[in-house]
């Protein structure tokens, strides 16, 4: 499966590549990732990493590397995620923290959001999100999303985020 670049105005989105995990690795190693998936050791990490890349061959969708257009640095990942046991696709995000309250991950998580409605025909994407984890609520409302208290989240007591991928233009 090829995967597919997407363009915003600041932003590459793009496929993952192995020195991404550099940077997914430090984040996951630090208190940063508490609301996320946890700290893990690096062979965790490793292959929880491996695992989400391996989503696009496995489902046609997963992470997307996330580059600035201009210096081609690297500010974090944005995707469409799905491991064992989830109760649907998740449209999550994280961030370097030099890239951190500049847009960055609203930005892809739109382009994201728009890709899953042109290409995969999805009416919908949801965020499961730590309810301790308000940036990541405050983000997913700003992106037009909606909470439902019913919907079953990856843990419970999570907070999850309908986005209803109809809304967006075609």
């Amino acid at each position: 499966m090829e995967i597919p670049v997407l363009q915003t105005a600041r932003l590459t989105l793009r496929a993952p590549k192995l020195a991404d995990f550099e940077h997914w690795a430090q984040f996951f190693a630090s208190d940063r990732a508490e609301f996320e998936r946890g700290r893990m050791p690096r062979g965790q990490a490793w292959r929880v990493w491996a695992s989400d890349v391996a989503g696009w061959s496995l489902r046609g969708y997963g992470p997307f590397g996330l580059d600035d257009r201009q210096t081609g640095a690297y500010l974090g990942e944005v995707g469409i995620y799905q491991p064992d046991g989830y109760p649907g696709p998740e449209l999550g995000w994280f961030l370097v923290p030099a890239a951190e309250g500049r847009g960055y991950a609203a930005e892809a998580a739109r382009a994201v959001m728009g890709w899953a409605r042109q290409s995969l025909g999805w009416d919908r994407l949801v965020n499961f999100i730590d309810p301790r984890n308000a940036r990541s609520i405050a983000l997913g409302l700003r992106l037009g999303g909606a909470i439902d208290p019913e919907a079953e989240g990856e843990d419970p007591g999570d907070v999850v985020i309908v986005h209803d991928l109809t809304r967006l233009a075609a």
